[in-house]
């Protein structure tokens, strides 16, 4: 409480936890410019990263922190007491200093000279930047505020209002806890008096203090829903919008408080319950012994006593319908959740079967006997019905468990579909592996075989993976073991895979099950649902996000607990692959089908199909590449669509006045990636890879644009048959490249020349319409009447 004060009284941001996290999950605390931070003191200074790094969840805090000082309009001698400060003390692990040094000039090279001396003085590691962009390089937009050229939004007020409520209510919280339980141990240690009207007297005490904690736990809910609708209102505010892993963690806090509260009221409830009975069951039976013992007794204390067992009994009774309800809830539970269990072991079951060992007869037979092995185990999971649990449970239905019990069988119903399916396939593949083998060719039959099982098997993964993984990131029971770095980020782990999966399940499989017997034709339904195959392009362009994600949150313990309900062997890595895998596997199951209906009717339908494919992977590909351009100021979108991409030796000359400078020595040439679009050739410089996996996918920096619509080009350059030049019109620039052999240049050469022919054509078309209209207005005017003395202007007659 005292940091905050002191973050309070400060009524300055001189420092802030904005939210945002870095790469690795590492919370970001920020020091934004401000011009009288030398002048705060020591301690004020220590509270205020006491209390900013004790604000994050202890796993974010357990990564480390990054620090964002922003002195682009400082001097270097603050810049470097501030760095003094940081590294002589903080109260946390500190893994990076990211400085944004000052922009003046005389500023910025003091800092330069000085950072280099000072240094080793600094003890933490620190690394001094130019300008914004050098920081996003370190730090996604999306976790920075708009200070920093990112996109987060940050109030300093608003921050400091909901870390103030949210204390005072975890305060509250904590005073009612420990009231209630000296309340409830009063209840249980005192006795009940035996003259009537001290324990009426007592009673009513007691029920009066009760009544008085019922009315501030209710106060405390309603202040814990006003808070939770506080942390939300920015979502509430812009449905589009996403709250930020601070923000995530004070809204889980704020639940935790007010469950916390609600469970402290209902272990009274349940404390005081117990005692309760014991006390009417002592003073009905004392007031028997009373009736019994003596003559003289008020026929009013037989008619109190009564009325005081039959309250008795009737509470008594209420609370054994309500364990009862209980009960058969628990029961109901556990029957959902073995369904579910004998679901998810049955689609490990599926997924984990060899298909390729399947093409031969013992790999089918003894896939099929497992398969009907593991049907017999289904007794009552798989054959409970859903009638029978409106039945049964009729009593304790709400909308809650109905929908829970729809969701259960919907599961369970959609695996059965698959395990009939799987079956009549095995039971096909063992009986044509009884006939004598042939040493014959293969059929188109075999390699239908292989794509309808393999889709399928594709399916069930997806399918798997969606509801093993992805669903289990709603599941509140998973919640607190998800970690920051994956909070709110299901999108870009999982890419558009929900997307690829409806498609496949609902459509594709469906429609590749038509051609089972007419295999030959199967070209078709790759020609008619080729355009929702491009959904395959989102996928592989979000793939190095999902990677980088997921080289983060590997180990942590909610990928861990989803691989083991689901008992896989591989991780999810392996199964995020499998739709680039897929993608990339059409294109061999077609080359196969090709090779085998030579001349059969559907064999142009195939290789349309064949080069369709091979146009998405090309496509996929070359995006992959193009959305690796860095530095380039437009939008790539309207240089038109990507043609080619590919990597050349480039020597370029600059004419100036009447000289021609050549950039570098004729025998040390540039290294260039050339990007060629429908509207201009882009120059970029490849960047050296690093990483693994998809992170090592190489970065392109942009170096140069030529328009095509102001180029020219020379097939053949002296000296190297492998060689061409592309120039501007006036000649002033012109670039020798060279292609790694004469296959490529020429490649690029007829693409080029395609671009300009084109051109060319198009720029003919429009004289032609020119010349026409010209004409077309001489027609309508004297022959000796000036045209520059009409007033009718030309565009008229564009009308």
């Amino acid at each position: 409480c005292a940091n905050l004060r002191s973050l309070m009284h400060a009524n300055t941001e001189d420092s802030m936890v904005s939210g945002g996290r870095g790469q690795d999950g590492s919370p970001i605390i920020i020091f934004p410019e401000f011009p009288s931070f030398c002048e705060i003191g020591d301690q004020e200074f220590r509270n205020v990263l006491t209390y900013l790094t004790s604000t994050p969840s202890l796993s974010a805090a357990g990564v480390g922190f990054i620090v964002v000082i922003d002195r682009r309009r400082d001097r270097w001698t603050c810049l470097k007491g501030t760095l003094l400060r940081i590294s002589g003390w903080f109260p946390a692990n500190l893994r990076l200093v990211l400085v944004l040094r000052p922009s003046a000039i005389l500023q910025r090279t003091l800092s330069d000279v000085f950072f280099k001396l000072h240094k080793d003085d600094f003890k933490v590691p620190v690394i001094m930047l130019s300008s914004l962009a050098d920081l996003h390089f370190y730090i996604e937009r999306s976790q920075l505020t708009q200070e920093l050229g990112g996109s987060q939004y940050y109030c300093h007020k608003t921050w400091i209002s909901h870390r103030t409520d949210l204390e005072s209510f975890a305060a509250l919280v904590k005073r009612m806890a420990e009231r209630l339980q000296v309340f409830g141990r009063e209840l249980a240690e005192t006795e009940l008096p035996n003259n009537l009207l001290t324990a009426s007297n007592l009673l009513n005490a007691q029920t009066s203090r009760k009544d008085s904690f019922k009315e501030e736990m209710a106060g405390a809910l309603s202040q814990g829903r006003r808070l939770l609708e506080n942390i939300r209102e920015p979502v509430r505010r812009d449905p589009d919008s996403s709250l930020n892993p601070d923000q995530l963690e004070n809204l889980a806090t704020c639940v935790m408080l007010t469950v916390a509260n609600e469970s402290v009221s209902l272990i009274y409830m349940k404390a005081s319950n117990n005692p309760l009975l014991d006390r009417v069951r002592s003073v009905v039976a004392e007031g028997h012994c009373l009736i019994d013992s003596s003559q003289n007794v008020d026929n009013t204390v037989a008619v109190k006593c009564d009325e005081l067992q039959r309250v008795r009994e009737n509470l008594t009774q209420e609370l054994k319908d309500k364990r009862t309800m209980l009960t058969q809830a628990m029961e109901l539970h556990r029957r959902l959740e073995m369904v579910c269990k004998w679901c998810d072991d049955g689609i490990y079951m599926l997924a984990s079967q060899p298909l390729d060992k399947c093409q031969s007869q013992e790999g089918a037979e003894s896939a099929l006997s497992e398969l009907e092995c593991y049907l017999e185990t289904a007794n009552e999971k798989q054959q409970w019905e859903i009638s029978t649990v409106w039945l049964e449970y009729e009593n304790i239905l709400n909308n809650e468990l109905r929908e829970q019990v729809k969701r259960a069988f919907e599961k369970k119903a959609s695996l059965q579909e698959m395990f009939e399916r799987r079956r009549v396939s095995l039971k096909k593949l063992a009986a044509k592996q009884t006939r004598p083998v042939q040493p014959v060719a293969p059929r188109p039959e075999h390699v239908m075989n292989e794509l309808l099982e393999t889709e399928r098997a594709y399916v069930e993964e997806l399918m798997c993976v969606l509801q093993g993984y992805a669903a289990e990131m709603d599941n509140p029971s998973m919640a607190p073991l998800i970690p920051a770095a994956l909070q709110n980020k299901k999108d870009v782990l999982f890419g558009n895979m929900q997307e690829i999966y409806n498609f496949h399940k609902r459509i594709f499989l469906k429609e590749l099950e038509t051609y089972t017997d007419c295999p030959e034709l199967v070209g078709r339904c790759f020609l008619d649902w080729m355009g929702e195959l491009q959904i395959y392009e989102k996928y592989c362009h979000n793939k190095p996000r999902s990677e980088s994600l997921w080289r983060q949150c590997s180990d942590c313990t909610f990928i861990q607990e989803c691989q083991k309900k689901l008992e896989h062997k591989l991780g999810l890595d392996s199964y995020l692959l499998k739709p680039v895998q897929r993608i990339t596997k059409y294109q061999l199951l077609l080359k196969e089908m090709i090779k085998y209906s030579k001349g059969c009717e559907g064999s142009v339908e195939l290789q349309a199909a064949l080069s369709s494919i091979l146009g998405i992977l090309k496509a996929v590909n070359d995006s992959m590449h193009l959305i690796a351009i860095t530095g380039y100021e437009g939008n790539l979108g309207d240089l038109g669509r990507l043609l080619m991409q590919g990597s050349f030796s480039v020597w370029a000359e600059h004419k100036r006045g009447h000289v021609k400078v050549m950039e570098l020595a004729r025998f040390k040439p540039m290294q260039r990636h050339l990007f060629l679009h429908q509207k201009a050739l882009l120059f970029c410089k490849r960047r050296e890879e690093s990483g693994e996996g998809y992170e090592k996918a190489p970065s392109y920096s942009f170096k140069q644009e030529l328009s095509m619509a102001a180029i020219g080009i020379t097939e053949h350059a002296k000296g190297d048959s492998k060689k061409f030049e592309v120039w501007s019109r006036s000649r002033d620039e012109v670039y020798t490249v060279q292609a790694v052999s004469e296959e490529v240049k020429t490649i690029w050469v007829t693409e080029i020349r395609k671009l300009l022919t084109g051109q060319l054509e198009a720029c003919k078309g429009m004289d032609l319409v020119l010349d026409w209209f010209v004409n077309k207005y001489f027609e309508t005017k004297p022959k000796r009447q000036d045209i520059r003395s009409d007033p009718t202007p030309l565009g008229d007659l564009f009308q």
